[in-house]
């Protein structure tokens, strides 16, 4: 074999195992669910192997399904809007402070180490009807009945926030974290205030950061089914919800399949959109 030939297999050679590791894990799991997606529920129970499209018009006929992916991802974008805006600033000063950004980065990365269904469930703890929040409103007087917070459109945005957030910060700081700051101070030596040399300085250069931490949390807050079960009402269903509903409780694999894969789709189009506007290249840069 030639050196040339070997310098060529090499490569491929040393990414063998990654590549193994996401076919078995990635897309033969996928394959089963397109397989799957086309296959029949019947009367008794059973599932019916063959061609059927039952599932997929059943999946893109129906208002009920289209209702739920609009009101998935509206509730994904308000998720993402709001990480934004609180998790811009945090990343900011976590980036300019001096001495204690590890402890920082440390104390942001903590909710990490703890489970993401007992951070939902806290929330039950927080703002239920005998939760703290409850009990300090009566006893200071300001209430004198619990009120009902939960189970709404509010605490699944709430709970979606507190996931999310520190993935938005991170994707941020990384960002921030790369920015000379003397660009800032040559900014305002050229007669700029030091909120125009951020607006024309900091920021377009922290939006590759932004738009990776944006693109992020739309995509699990899409995807998550845990959030609005917990925390959500009966009209508050994600479109995770319906995949779980038609796999867990009805044991409908077909058309969970086929729910499962639609949600892929629109939200594989969006990333698509994403690098055709941003750029992948861009996203990398964010997360790394």
């Amino acid at each position: 074999m030639s050196i040339e030939a070997r310098e060529r297999r090499q490569p491929w050679i040393l990414l063998s195992p990654a590549l193994t590791a996401i076919t078995l894990l990635l897309f033969v799991p996928l394959l089963f669910i397109v397989v799957y997606s086309f296959w029949l529920r019947t009367a008794t129970g059973a599932d019916q192997s063959g061609f059927f499209l039952d599932n997929w018009r059943e999946a893109l006929s129906d208002p009920f399904y289209r209702d739920i992916l609009l009101f998935t991802l509206k509730i994904a974008a308000i998720t993402t809007l709001v990480c934004a805006v609180m998790g811009y600033p945090a990343a900011y000063f976590i980036a300019r402070s001096r001495g204690n950004k590890a402890v920082l980065l440390l104390l942001l990365m903590l909710p990490f180490w703890i489970s993401y269904i007992i951070r939902t469930m806290s929330w039950i703890n927080i703002l239920g009807v005998s939760g703290a929040l409850n009990t300090f409103l009566i006893w200071t007087g300001v209430i004198s009945e619990p009120i009902q917070m939960l189970y709404n459109q509010t605490t699944v945005i709430l709970g979606l926030v507190h996931f999310l957030l520190p993935f938005m910060i991170l994707n941020v700081f990384v960002s921030l974290d790369g920015i000379d700051v003397t660009l800032e101070d040559a900014a305002t030596s050229l007669g700029a205030t030091r909120w125009e040399a951020f607006v024309q300085v900091t920021l377009p250069l922290s939006l590759p950061g932004l738009a990776a931490g944006g693109l992020l949390c739309f995509v699990l807050a899409a995807g998550t089914y845990i959030t609005p079960l917990v925390l959500g009402g009966p009209t508050d269903a994600m479109f995770a919800n319906l995949v779980y509903e038609a796999i867990i409780t009805q044991l409908n694999w077909p058309l969970g399949s086929a729910l499962s894969l639609m949600l892929l789709a629109v939200l594989g189009l969006l990333v698509m959109i994403y690098n055709r506007y941003l750029g992948m290249a861009q996203l990398m840069k964010g997360l790394g």
